[in-house]
């Protein structure tokens, strides 16, 4: 595939244009490492909402995406849609505690709230695992999905593909670890609203191109190919579908058991970046970030409403039209994934390619950088600083730039070892599963310790290997796991108990300061749930508008004013309780 000049143009001065924010914000990052890692404190709701947004759509999240739908419908999304709810309990009951914690890092919270050398060992563990290990799973699958991008566009060979990737992410790393955080979050900004753009001009191209023939044409072609159901936003399969064998045995839709596995069990239960239960990763280093109780509520909120509402559907369309342009021939084709990129191949005019590589560059970029950042914070505030204390702000600060590019390397390196995307989210959530629920209640509950902790981290690692011996598969793996996860951590709790840890009353009093009115936890719990139905609302609202179903559309919308104003009630009664 040839670019043109303008395509040229277009990619340069994006590139340019990175370069140049992450130069302006060198000098301000470098103070400290409260600077360097979460800007200060001083971000107001909507830069830390929008860099939640922008972080959360990387290079892969279209092709994963792609690879959900082309394998199981629309309703294959609720593999992270069920992660919703989790997410605004967060906003809701989590994000001013955070706030109030004012640690540096998830991991830091945990010598707020324990004491004694398991609290100890579980900072510095915790610290490694995610700062390390889960940092570079997910870094090598945004390299995978930018590998596959470059190879498929371009038609180049592996190795070739590979260097190109390297280029990219070291032009990343080095401006990341000049900017720090704050050059990440505008950076992220610039980045989202070009990948966004492009996007959709790619959506609306593929849907009317003469190859698809609309919207109309598009729903037809797919539902004489994979059936109804496949466009349902629900498992289901119809009685003719049925005895037609189309969706029997989960081939083409999603099956009911997955389905409840995600929207009943894995949005408290399952740990995953971006969706933990009670917040952390990158999503708790941005409400940190902020510079109150309310501008961290606000940024979460927006965050959820805009990450599962108005971004998908782009990608979507794109991936319907898929099904029907380049069928696959079973789940293990790598066209399932590569169908996303095959439409931007085939479809973008001259001009247009520069945009949409302009795009992807973007979402790859935004997310690679708050990755390193994120992961060189657990690094140097948590497992470099306890074992090496009085060390210089200025020597701090310098390991923690060399760090960003270490884990940039790293990710690098494991790419060459992961082979799925979807396969990797999957592995994910799946030595996660059961953790979510200790994460929640240890904001609540003085009995849990750090001990709780550890054998939640623990037990889902060694379920997921008897998993593996025994052949269970996702998600039914998942739900034994949970099982046994959650077993095992509350037996351990009933044991051994934290509220006689003398720590648990210091970050009790910190993060639940004046015990507020108890009438706040019922506002909260009905903000809680009204945000949820809508989100959902809007998610399906907008769905149904774009697959010209307006009689469902207008459930949706009835719905959608419905818990908004129930949603602003409660939240502007709870503000006046905290």
């Amino acid at each position: 595939m040839q670019l043109s000049a303008l395509d040229f143009t277009v990619i340069a001065l994006f590139l340019g244009a990175l370069v140049w924010l992450g130069l302006r914000y060198a000098a301000e990052s470098g103070k400290s490492l409260e600077d360097f890692f979460v800007g200060g404190r001083r971000l107001p709701w909507y830069w830390a909402g929008l860099s939640m947004v922008a972080t959360t759509f990387a290079a892969d999240t279209p092709l994963a995406v792609n690879e959900i739908v082309t394998q199981k419908g629309i309703a294959g999304n609720w593999l992270w849609w069920s992660f919703l709810a989790g997410g605004m309990l967060t906003t809701f009951f989590f994000a001013r505690l955070w706030q109030r914690a004012a640690v540096l890092t998830e991991a830091e919270l945990i010598s707020f709230r324990y004491t004694g050398a398991a609290a100890r060992g579980l900072r510095l563990f915790k610290a490694a695992y995610l700062g390390l290990f889960i940092n570079t799973i997910i870094l090598a699958w945004v390299n995978l999905a930018m590998l596959s991008l470059l190879q498929v566009f371009f038609g180049l060979s592996y190795e070739s593909a590979f260097g190109y990737m390297l280029l990219l992410l070291t032009l990343t790393a080095l401006y990341s670890s000049l900017s720090g955080f704050k050059g990440v979050v505008m950076t992220d900004a610039l980045q989202f609203f070009v990948a966004m753009i492009g996007c959709i001009v790619l959506a609306i191209i593929v849907v009317n191109s003469p190859e698809i023939g609309g919207m109309a044409s598009l729903k037809a072609k797919v539902i004489a190919a994979k059936g109804e159901s496949f466009l349902s936003f629900f498992p289901t399969v119809s009685t003719a579908e049925a005895a037609a064998g189309v969706g029997v045995g989960q081939t083409w839709t999603l099956g009911f058991g997955a389905f409840f596995a995600f929207i009943g069990v894995q949005w408290w239960a399952s740990w995953y970046p971006g969706g933990e239960p009670g917040g952390g990763g990158y999503i708790a280093q941005r409400m940190l970030s902020t510079r109150s109780e309310k501008d961290a509520v606000w940024a979460t909120l927006f965050f959820q409403i805009a990450h599962y509402c108005f971004r998908p559907w782009a990608w979507i369309l794109v991936a319907l039209a898929a099904t029907v342009l380049y069928p696959i021939a079973g789940e293990n084709d790598p066209t399932a994934r590569l169908g996303y990129v095959y439409a931007m191949r085939d479809f973008l005019p001259s001009g247009l390619r520069g945009l949409l590589l302009a795009a992807f560059f973007a979402a790859y970029m935004s997310t690679i950088s708050t990755q390193i950042n994120w992961g060189a914070s657990l690094v140097i505030n948590d497992l470099y600083q306890p074992l090496r204390k009085n060390q210089e702000t200025k020597n701090l600060v310098l390991l923690a730039r060399i760090c960003t590019i270490f884990l940039a390397i790293l990710g690098g390196v494991a790419t060459l070892y992961l082979d799925s995307i979807k396969g990797a989210w999957e592995l994910l959530m799946q030595c996660g599963a059961g953790l979510g629920l200790v994460l929640i209640l240890r904001w609540y509950w003085p009995r849990v310790s750090a001990w709780s902790e550890i054998t939640a981290m623990i037990a889902p690692i060694l379920a997921t290997i008897l998993c593996s011996i025994l052949e269970l598969k996702f998600p039914e793996s998942f739900l034994y796991t949970v099982l046994f996860t959650t077993i095992c951590w509350l037996t351990v709790t009933l044991f051994i108990d934290g509220a006689k840890d003398e720590q648990t009353a210091i970050f009790w009093a910190r993060v639940h300061p004046q015990n507020p009115d108890k009438s706040y936890y019922l506002w909260a719990f009905s903000a809680w749930i009204s945000a949820t139905v809508l989100a959902y609302s809007l998610l399906f609202l907008i769905g149904k508008i774009l697959l010209i179903e307006y009689q469902e559309a207008a459930y949706s919308a009835i719905s959608a004013i419905a818990s908004a104003l129930i949603l602003w009630r409660s939240m502007r009664v709870a503000g006046t309780k905290t």
